[in-house]
């Protein structure tokens, strides 16, 4: 069940809520990616968000939104660089994607493992992606009043295990939003304090959201191809007997 690209642009740009999430998953995906100097950077489902920081150094940036779901310009004010596709067949050539970004689109997807195959297909060799989804068992999981509160929520386990089965590498994970899921005041002013505690008891209290960051894993060949040995490479180096004139 994709949500409407209008209910997100409103929860992220016109509340409360949803600017305090922009600057949490920020801080914590500059973390994983602190710069993407000269590479190609690419969200799916709704990501733009969180692509902003990496406009200015990159070599290119995508924006990539599914059908069901729909599209936006973005970014404000300048060209736009986000695109309307279908879900699993992406208007990306094959190897060329060196960071990519998935928020609201997996736990959404109707075929995540097919979405996993393209995501995998696009990624290049020595990339990564990171994939972002709700926690099963965190609060905004349990609140339909944010875009966390829609699709299937994961565990750690969960999602990493989806990830092996379709070629993927996890390396590093984290979790974020302690906030409670509210736009009352109380919760806004201590935001910040919430985010820190959570942090440093993250043994036994829950975020809201898991990030899981893979990398492509491609198996070795398989076959004789090149294990065949030449049995005399450098005969050819060999002196031979001078032929006798007839």
């Amino acid at each position: 069940m994709h949500l409407d690209v209008q209910d997100l642009r409103n929860f992220y740009y016109r509340s409360p809520l949803g600017r305090a999430v922009q600057k949490t998953l920020r801080a914590q995906l500059s973390s994983f990616w602190p710069e993407a100097q000269g590479q190609t950077v690419a969200g799916f489902g709704f990501a733009v968000p969180f692509l902003r920081p990496y406009l200015a150094d990159s070599r290119r940036v995508v924006g990539l939104m599914p059908g069901p779901q729909g599209v936006i310009g973005w970014p404000q004010g300048m060209p736009n660089i986000s695109v309307l596709c279908e879900e699993t067949l992406w208007p990306l050539e094959t190897g060329h994607v060196d960071k990519l970004l998935v928020v609201h689109g997996l736990e959404t997807s109707e075929q995540p493992g097919a979405l996993l195959e393209e995501c995998w297909r696009v990624l290049g060799p020595g990339g990564s992606a990171l994939f972002v989804v709700p926690n099963r068992a965190g609060l905004w999981s349990r609140s339909d009043r944010t875009p966390f509160g829609f699709g299937r929520p994961y565990s750690q386990t969960q999602l990493e295990n989806q990830l092996k089965l379709h070629n993927f590498l996890p390396e590093r994970h984290a979790t974020a939003l302690y906030q409670p899921p509210s736009d009352k005041p109380f919760w806004r002013k201590t935001a910040g304090m919430w985010e820190k505690m959570g942090i440093r008891l993250s043994m036994v209290a829950a975020g809201g959201v898991l990030m899981v960051e893979a990398t492509k894993r491609v198996q070795a060949p398989s076959g004789p191809g090149l294990r065949d040995k030449v049995r005399k490479p450098l005969g050819v180096l060999t002196p031979q007997p001078e032929a006798k004139p007839v």
